[in-house]
């Protein structure tokens, strides 16, 4: 069935937060040659304005130290990986969104851990020291890149506390937000601080207590975060995690219950709310993540969270990622918008798509989205669909009216589904090799990229028309670009004798 669509001159802003942050895993993993080397390329198309990670104050950064001697401990901050990871973040363009956490090996008060890299989640041993650290490191960082630049980067306490992340209550949680919000404002009132980073569980609770906390002790608070995943249970086998998903509707029906719960308190109310980790499947095994499937089912999501959330940061830019062991192929179905041996994944062209989005939005339904911006349409499809239940859902078709924006235009496609910008496709033909020679990647990097099209577009009675067809499983993008035809500049041209050329 054929959607027909007459597009209005004119809609209102796209409220489009898709480039604003990107998740990274551990901060240490900056100091890697290939980590950097995926930043450099999804900077160069993405151009994220922040990147927010994990392990801050992990022993792998080197912080945090204590030593002893003539009966005293002293107290050292070793800034030297810190001043290799920032340089190397503004290098690409890219800010710290700053989480605080985890626990430094002699602050901890208990042996619980998370990840292969063994982050400490136990309070603090010292409420005190862990504030210093706070604030040395926050001094550190003024010092170093001038305190105009720093007081622009956001500052988030701790990771999913409502989990195993924190081995602490909820209480003890409170208690370390108290103290991580006041040195961070004791460095600068500027700086802004905020929480409680929770996933969606127990959120409401969570949420509340967190508000009615903050409200009656006056805490510093200048944002909100939660973290969005739209998978159900998983089923484990061998080296995968498998899921089902939920609908991509899911997140932002959490979107809109956290924006009712701030409701509720009006001191909290219009505060911005950042969704500092969102993924369909959470956990860095699950193959939806190199999938076609998954490029279509987070444009779902783009098209809309940003009416909800200030932004939502996609966990992760990159698979150089260690959660869970070190990754055991290109392929493995970890987080990142790129493989192993820089590889686009389907997903990357949802974030790219989505960064030339304009700023006004025309139209929008489940499968598609019509934006305009200074010089330009830009259209963005999607038609996900789960296929192990054996069936492929049908194309989503539409036939849309825009109102013209000059007499003649280039319309150009692009496409990612099927044989095209599905590298795990092309891996799987090979056999899935564990490791690649030159060759093979040579041919997965070609194979990652997206189908282009283009065609000459007339205006009629002051309209283009458009087909678009979507078939399953695919993400497609449409840019109307006026030209100009300087065809009669050409002296003696017959189109004739050019072999076909229209």
């Amino acid at each position: 069935m054929v959607k027909k669509i007459d597009v209005p001159a004119s809609g209102k802003p796209f409220k489009n937060n898709a480039n604003y942050c990107v998740g990274t895993g551990r901060m240490g993993l900056a100091l890697q040659q290939e980590y950097v080397e995926h930043l450099k390329l999804v900077q160069e198309t993405l151009h994220f304005r922040y990147i927010r990670g994990h392990g801050l104050f992990c022993d792998d950064m080197g912080i945090y130290r204590e030593y002893g001697m003539d009966g005293k401990t002293s107290t050292f901050y070793n800034f030297t990986y810190l001043d290799r990871v920032i340089d190397t973040y503004l290098e690409n363009n890219i800010r710290p969104f700053l989480e605080l956490g985890f626990m430094p090996e002699k602050l901890k008060t208990g042996e619980q851990t998370i990840f292969y890299w063994k982050g400490n989640v136990t309070p603090p041993s010292s409420y005190e020291k862990w504030a210093e650290l706070i604030i040395n490191t926050l001094n550190h960082l003024i010092d170093r890149y001038g305190r105009e630049e720093v007081i622009t980067w956001p500052i988030e306490v701790w990771n999913e506390p409502n989990i195993q992340f924190w081995a602490g209550t909820m209480e003890e949680y409170f208690k370390l937000y108290e103290y991580s919000a006041k040195a961070v404002k004791s460095v600068d009132e500027r700086i802004q601080v905020g929480g409680p980073a929770i996933c969606g569980i127990d959120t409401e609770r969570w949420l509340r207590s967190f508000f009615e906390f903050c409200i009656e002790k006056n805490m510093p608070l200048d944002f909100i975060t939660r973290h969005c995943y739209t998978a159900n249970e998983p089923t484990n086998r061998g080296h995968y995690i498998y899921h089902t998903m939920m609908e991509p509707t899911r997140m932002i029906d959490e979107l809109k219950e956290t924006r009712k719960i701030m409701a509720d308190y009006p001191q909290i109310a219009n505060m911005p709310l950042h969704i500092t980790e969102f993924n369909s499947s959470y956990v860095p095994l699950c193959p939806v993540h190199d999938t076609v499937f998954n490029a279509a089912y987070v444009a779902r999501i783009l098209s809309e969270a940003g009416e909800y959330a200030d932004s939502y940061s996609y966990w992760t830019f990159s698979d150089v990622f260690e959660e869970m062991d070190v990754p055991k192929s290109v392929f493995h179905g970890g987080f990142g918008l790129v493989a192993l041996n820089s590889i686009k994944k389907p997903t990357f062209y949802t974030f790219e798509f989505f960064s030339k989005a304009g700023n006004e939005m025309l139209y929008r339904d489940d499968n598609l989205i019509v934006t305009k911006g200074d010089d330009r349409y830009v259209i963005i499809g999607w038609n996900w669909h789960d296929m192990r239940d054996g069936k492929t859902a049908p194309d989503k078709d539409y036939v849309l009216t825009i109102p013209s924006i000059g007499k003649q235009a280039i319309l150009i496609k692009k496409e990612v589904g099927g044989s095209h910008a599905n590298p795990m496709q092309t891996w799987s033909n090979m056999g899935k090799p564990r490791t690649l020679n030159k060759e093979q990647l040579k041919i997965l990097k070609a194979s990652a990229e997206p189908l282009q099209t283009d065609s000459k577009l007339f205006e009629q009675n002051g309209i283009y028309e458009v087909e678009v067809k979507i078939p399953c499983n695919y993400l497609c993008m449409l840019e109307i670009i006026p030209v100009k035809d300087e065809t009669e500049t050409y002296l003696g041209y017959d189109p004739n004798e050019f072999y076909g050329l229209k």
